[in-house]
């Protein structure tokens, strides 16, 4: 599964970084993956990023942030970026690097057996509950930050993504509801057995507050374990300071699941 491991700068003398190229559905991804310096063995922690394309790529100091809290982290750039094969597909079958990226950080000879935890942000919440279904008790948490729920919401919401989603989901929610509906699979929220973080902004406008409720009511619908830490003075971006103090929150809290 995995075809290459290059060095990477790091920004930080504790951690190490590769860029990774890596087979899913036989096309080649890349990927960063980021290690603690220091041997030993460790959690993985999959990183499923936001935006399309060049939006809300991957960023080093970001991966680097949580490796710095003891996770071998790896953040897939999806198919078709950074000279990987494919075309994104907003959650599609794009949604095979996810499951494939878990995968890659079960194999990787310094993480815990069954210690994968799946961080969704953004456009990523979705990628991260599709993940976290499909690999159903091997997950060991999934946590969604800003977190997308439902694409038809998203297609409402976003004007400014409109024309983008019609082009790559192949059309609007009414003309391909099918498509709409598979991207947002509320009714296989049973498949999901992770423990579930929903950490949201009551003012964000990039993904409403409703895309956290609405999962959070499904999933204890289904009497799935979920936790909630809705923030009512933030946006779809948190101050620097209160988002270092959430990111040692929130790999504490999966660290104890």
């Amino acid at each position: 599964m995995l075809v290459e491991k290059r060095r990477f700068p790091s920004p930080s003398r504790n951690v190490r970084l590769f860029t990774v190229c890596y087979v899913s559905e036989g096309l080649k991804v890349k990927g960063l993956l980021a290690e603690p310096a220091v041997p030993g063995e460790y959690d993985g922690f999959l990183y499923l990023r936001g935006g399309i394309k060049n939006v809300g790529m991957v960023r080093p100091g970001r991966i680097v942030q949580f490796a710095s809290q003891g996770f071998i982290v790896f953040a897939p750039f999806y198919r078709g970026n950074q000279g990987g094969e494919g075309n994104e597909d907003f959650a599609g079958e794009d949604r095979e690097d996810a499951f494939s990226a878990f995968r890659l950080l079960q194999e990787h000879p310094s993480v815990r057996k069954g210690r994968v935890h799946i961080f969704g942000f953004s456009r990523g919440g979705i990628m991260g509950l599709l993940t976290a279904i499909e690999m159903g008790r091997q997950a060991a948490s999934f946590v969604s930050w800003g977190g997308v729920s439902d694409m038809v919401l998203t297609y409402e919401e976003r004007k400014d993504l409109r024309r983008m989603m019609k082009r790559v989901i192949g059309g609007t929610p009414k003309k391909v509801p099918d498509e709409y509906k598979r991207r947002s699979p509320f009714e296989k929220v049973n498949c999901v057995h992770a423990p579930v973080l929903l950490i949201h902004g009551e003012k964000d406008q990039n993904v409403s507050i409703e895309h956290a409720r609405m999962i959070e009511e499904k999933l204890k619908e289904a009497d799935k374990q979920v936790e909630t830490w809705y923030y009512s003075g933030f946006t779809h971006y948190f101050p620097p300071k209160e988002n270092r103090r959430i990111v040692r929150q929130l790999t504490k809290w999966m660290k104890s699941r």
